[in-house]
């Protein structure tokens, strides 16, 4: 029987890093978590999901700005982030490319063998390696040391932790895809 909101059914099958599997139709646009029968919960990231789920706007802009993507067309988004992490973390995220089935509401999903709050931990790690990266090829040793100095006084989970608590996903950012 057809689920609501996917007609055609659950659609693909996504074999996820713990070794269970779930159908695309099960995830719908709204989950940033998805409680699997292996009895974790795997975080959930969707192409439609914003950049700012994981860092302030003004810093999407930035890395927008910053960033130059291979395909001229497409901004600095969610698709890079997650590509950066599956760089990174190949064994822990499973990804689906579901563009052949209009009914989900997205095109590309990633579920990861972490939760959802190490996810983010781990986005943030990895968006502060990239902007290390682009201050070095500045080859301003003065911003260089500002960068590294400010860097030091930066707390990761700290960041997370206040960010999830204030990050308000109805905001002018977060509209519909």
């Amino acid at each position: 029987m057809a689920e609501p909101r996917v007609p055609g059914g659950d659609g693909a099958t996504l074999d996820l890093p713990c070794g269970e599997s779930v159908a695309t139709g099960k995830l719908d646009m709204g989950m940033r978590e998805y409680d699997c029968d292996c009895g974790e919960s795997h975080a959930v990231v969707m192409d439609v999901h914003p950049p700012s789920r994981f860092v302030p706007e003004f810093l999407v802009d930035i890395l927008r700005e910053t960033i130059d993507t291979t395909d001229e067309n497409v901004e600095f988004g969610t698709l890079h982030i997650m590509g950066v992490v599956m760089e990174e973390f190949p064994e822990e995220v499973a990804s689906e490319d579901v563009a052949e089935n209009p009914d989900l509401g997205y095109a590309m999903v990633w579920v990861t063998d972490f939760d959802s709050r190490r996810l983010h931990e781990v986005v943030v790690e990895l968006i502060v390696e990239l902007m290390e990266h682009a201050v070095s090829h500045a080859e301003d040793d003065e911003a260089m040391s500002q960068f590294e100095a400010d860097m030091l006084n930066f707390d990761v989970p700290t960041f997370v932790e206040q960010y999830r608590k204030e990050r308000d996903f109805s905001g002018p950012h977060d509209r519909p895809a």
